[in-house]
């Protein structure tokens, strides 16, 4: 047999080279194997594999390594092979960079065994031209606004972002998101009254939506713009506590305040635990916001200084009863301060429960209806 030079030609079309310059025949190269005649005219005609206890043998035989003649069988059996499907790169490139699995089971995008759908759906999603575009997904040298986000924190603010786009509120003033506040205040002094805030919100300009989070995004909340004029606080509830709760929610609501996140998204990923000593500036502006609200710094300062070492249940008590404040939002405020997170817990109450049913929810086996179209 002549191989063509294009092909790759079996381990036997080598053997039988080996053969004619040495002027054994195929019964020779059998005896000197110590083989029936029969396995080696089939590996010499390329209808038996080499295995890797003839490749040894052969080896022998022939004064060469082993892996000489198992090179050759791989080699042939990849020509051999039918060209792999081009969909498994391209389903092996978004499953790398994107929580697909999740995604789908969330309900976000529709998935199945077809690679140019799986592709079809993430343009979509992320309302991009091409894959390319995908955020992650794109060759290295180009930058992107989110190049040090995680994709699967991505996905969640794109979501976010979907499904603020169906939220109808009345056009957004700053002086309107000021006058929120004083009225979120008088919400602090117990976890049902959270129930108002989708509704103050909405009434300053500003849409609120609640996102579950995914399981590796470890992400809190976000501010982001849709417009100049339409700002969009997204919130996880990662942590089903009032203290989170108003904490990210105030937080957040600073960067609106400030217009903050108007170029790129402010995504804020375990604030809780964050180095304070090296964020943003917006981001501790944000926080010095937050701990104001929860509970004045003023009189948390004074309370820390009269009470620690210890800070007994009643001292919390009625330190939060004379600001009309939940304890929770003192509980939290100590922890943060003493870093120990696994003091007061008793005192920090659940709030989803408040929150959920009068805002637009996506996740807690809820999956929100938002229309099929780009964002």
């Amino acid at each position: 047999m002549v191989a063509n030079i294009t092909d790759v030609p079996p381990p036997g079309y080598f053997i039988r080279e080996e053969l004619e310059a040495r002027g054994w025949s195929q019964r020779d190269l059998a005896n000197v194997l110590g083989v029936p005649d029969q396995a080696v005219n089939l590996i010499t005609a390329g209808k038996r594999g080499i295995t890797a206890d003839m490749a040894k043998k052969l080896g022998n035989a022939f004064d060469v390594s082993p892996e000489f003649f198992l090179n050759l069988q791989k080699s042939f059996d990849l020509f051999k092979a039918p060209e792999a499907d081009p969909g498994v790169a391209k389903k092996a490139k978004l499953y790398t960079h994107y929580p697909i699995r999740e995604m789908a089971k969330r309900g976000w995008i529709a998935t199945d065994d077809d690679a140019e759908q799986l592709e079809s759906e993430m343009i979509r999603f992320f309302g991009v031209g091409a894959t390319d575009d995908i955020p992650h997904l794109a060759h290295a040298a180009k930058k992107t606004s989110y190049a040090d986000v995680r994709p699967a924190q991505l996905a969640w603010l794109y979501r976010v972002r979907q499904m603020a786009q169906e939220i109808v509120v009345v056009r957004y003033s700053r002086n309107a998101a000021r006058n929120a506040l004083t009225r979120l205040t008088a919400l602090l002094g117990a976890p049902e009254e959270a129930r108002h805030v989708p509704r103050i919100l909405a009434e300053a300009g500003i849409r609120y939506v609640l996102v579950e989070s995914l399981p590796s995004a470890k992400i809190d909340g976000v501010c982001c713009w849709l417009d100049e004029k339409s700002p969009v606080i997204g919130m996880s509830l990662r942590y089903d506590r009032i203290d989170n709760f108003w904490f990210v929610l105030r937080h957040e609501l600073e960067h609106v305040i400030r217009e903050h996140g108007q170029q790129a998204a402010m995504i804020d990923a375990d604030i809780e635990t964050a180095n304070q000593a090296d964020i943003p500036e917006e981001e501790r502006l944000a926080n010095e916001a937050a701990r104001s609200f929860c509970v004045p710094q003023k009189e948390m300062t004074s309370f820390i200084a009269r009470k620690q070492p210890y800070f007994a249940e009643r001292d919390i008590l009625g330190f939060a009863g004379r600001l009309g404040l939940h304890p929770g939002l003192v509980a939290g405020q100590l922890r943060r301060h003493l870093n120990r997170w696994d003091l007061f817990s008793k005192h920090l109450a659940k709030i989803r429960f408040a929150v959920v049913p009068n805002a637009v929810v996506d996740g807690w086996g809820d999956v929100a209806p938002v229309a099929k179209k780009r964002t």
